[in-house]
């Protein structure tokens, strides 16, 4: 099916910190925060590790003047959100350079513009890394405004 084109993230579904869990407002972050969410609910799905894989995301706080329109329509007060599943060979992009706002893939060194919509700008991978887009709840709380724009992972991967 389309199982590998979608993840556990839908509309107004909380980001809740992993692995310490609680949800995130944008006074909880400074310029230059780094966070690793999950979506809310995961550990009960049907295959939590599964999803899990699918549905890592990195949460940066930056300026909202160093945003490109595309990355700023998905953004809460420059808060953005981005896949962290490298779309070249699946490895965890985690390593975040605040001066330069690139997401470095440790694996095979692609290397992504945060401010650009997370377009590649250096290495293997031939897509940007999917842009997860906020919103803020009635509470304040950052929440998801529907999943990933486009599947998470390797290009390779067979698409439903």
């Amino acid at each position: 099916g389309d199982d590998l084109s979608r993840t556990f993230w839908s509309p107004g579904q909380a980001l809740v910190r992993d692995p310490e869990g609680g949800r995130l407002r944008p006074e909880d972050l400074v310029v230059g925060s780094v966070v690793h969410v999950m979506p809310e609910g995961i550990e009960n799905s049907e295959h939590p590790l599964e999803e899990r894989a699918k549905a890592a995301v990195l949460v940066i706080r930056l300026d909202p003047a160093d945003l490109s329109p595309g990355a700023a329509a998905g953004a809460v007060e420059g808060i953005v959100a981005y896949s962290k599943i490298c779309t070249h060979m699946g490895c965890p992009v985690a390593l975040y350079e605040q001066q330069t706002h690139h997401l470095l893939c440790p694996c095979h060194q692609s290397t992504f513009d945060v401010t650009r919509d997370c377009a590649v700008v250096f290495g293997p991978a031939k897509r940007p890394l999917p842009q997860l887009p906020l919103r803020r709840d009635a509470e304040g709380y950052l929440v998801a405004a529907g999943d990933l724009g486009e599947a998470a992972g390797p290009s390779f991967w067979e698409r439903g």
